[in-house]
């Protein structure tokens, strides 16, 4: 068997950490090259779950990163430690047929309360879900969760079955994706278990449910989702479901199905802030037993403003590089691994890059927002310009708050609470908001 060339699987590396974007996962810095031999690379990956994502997401990425390394033409196979060497399972993953019996509560180890990293962007999310998870059905039912992908939303459901599960194992919990009940739904019907599926979904006492908007186009799902919905909830049973957007925002869902949505509590999860970007990254890394320094995590918090599932990309990256090269991790690695190939490699919003794009989106100049004038012509840009400040960029409230004609750290607070409570009541605003941030990216 053909050693592969430490050379040649670092520019397999390099290749894939440049071009693999959110396709990147954290136990990426597990896999170990076993051998390149007869146009054939094969890679050892830590278990059986991992090895099926790498068969349906990056085996190309890596065949592609292979072949470039090589100049050859060169496939390439994933293995674990049980496979016999040299053989290996077709990418292609047979479909699952749905058994009604069968348990859909599948959790995972990192997404409890323990490792979910507080902020301005998600207090209230985690404190609703902590309340839900200690008295199921009682509080906050149904809870709904929404916001843009990879804040938090999966975690927090799961953390709540996970926590109640943990007390209580003879809990009935289902936690599934809308597109798995869908398809639950549709096996149930051609098969003729219809009756097994009412069962096993109306007879449980948690049922939590990611990306319910995929509902919308489904309209006999939507029809048997609204019975099994009544019927938990007339049976006190808890309800929590997510979105990528807010229950007045989906279109093509009943109307009755909307109204249920508002009954309980909706929250809506931001995007974390820089600090809670740095916290999250600490976060992380600890619980991969990786060594960040400080300067290292706030490059990569300052990097990476989005949302969590970037950052642990962020992170994987920087960690499969420095062990690649045989190097600690340091600011030159991370700077390596996501600086030149993050987005735009942009540089690090400024306040003056904020001021800039809000000025001309409100009209005002920037004389009027660091003066004391209050009228609401003014006041307001000069809370947004103090919001998205205390969002993109590391400033400390005192700073931003001298900026703007020598305000207080309590002004700032306030700003911020106005405008977090303006995008909770008005979507569209949200939206306005979310053009002016999106302008000033684009402006780095």
């Amino acid at each position: 068997m053909a050693t592969v060339d430490r050379g040649v699987w670092q520019r397999i590396i390099e290749k894939v950490i440049s071009s693999g974007g959110n396709l990147i996962r954290p136990w990426f810095t597990k896999l170990e090259p076993l051998s390149l031999e007869h146009g054939l690379l094969e890679i050892q990956v830590p278990g059986a779950d991992e090895k099926k994502y790498c068969q349906s997401h990056v085996s190309r990425l890596f065949t592609e990163a292979a072949q470039e390394a090589t100049g050859r033409l060169v496939g390439v196979c994933f293995l674990t430690s049980s496979d016999e060497s040299g053989t290996y399972e077709s990418t292609s993953i047979p479909a699952q047929i749905y058994e009604p019996e069968k348990s859909t509560f599948q959790l995972s180890d990192e997404y409890s309360f323990d490792t979910f990293v507080t902020g301005p962007c998600n207090r209230l999310a985690h404190a609703a879900s902590v309340a839900v998870s200690d008295g199921p059905g009682q509080t906050y039912n149904p809870l709904f969760l929404h916001g843009s992908v990879g804040l938090g939303k999966t975690h927090l459901l799961q953390a709540v079955c996970g926590k109640v599960f943990a007390s209580k194992p003879d809990v009935s919990v289902c936690l599934l994706s809308c597109e798995t009940f869908v398809n639950h739904f549709i096996q149930s019907v051609e098969q003729g278990k219809l009756h097994s599926f009412r069962y096993q979904y109306r007879h449980a006492d948690i049922l939590a449910i990611d990306d319910i908007q995929f509902l919308a186009d489904h309209e006999q799902t939507q029809e048997e989702f609204f019975h099994t919905f009544n019927t938990l909830y007339q049976d006190h049973k808890q309800i929590i479901l997510s979105s990528d957007r807010s229950p007045a925002e989906m279109k093509n869902l009943e109307e009755r199905l909307i109204s249920r949505f508002n009954w309980g509590l909706v929250v809506r999860i931001d995007r974390p802030c820089y600090e809670t970007r740095v916290a999250i990254v600490h976060k992380k890394a600890r619980l991969r037993s990786i060594s960040l320094p400080d300067d290292v995590a706030c490059f990569i918090a300052g990097q990476v403003d989005s949302n969590t599932r970037e950052l642990e990309g962020a992170i994987a990256k920087t960690a499969m590089l420095a062990q690649v090269l045989g190097k600690n991790i340091d600011l030159a690695v991370a700077e390596q691994a996501i600086g030149t190939t993050s987005a735009n490699h942009r540089r690090e919003v400024t306040i003056e890059d904020i001021l800039k794009v809000v000025t001309i989106r409100f009209n005002v100049r920037l004389s009027d927002l660091q003066s004391k004038k209050r009228s609401r012509s003014i006041a307001f840009p000069r809370q947004v310009c103090m919001y998205l400040a205390r969002s993109m960029t590391r400033h400390s409230l005192e700073e931003i708050g001298g900026y703007f004609g020598g305000r207080d750290h309590t002004t700032v607070l306030h700003a911020n609470r106005t405008i977090e409570s303006l995008k909770g009541s008005d979507s569209e605003f949200q939206v306005t908001l979310d053009s002016i941030s999106h302008e000033i990216n684009s402006s780095v």
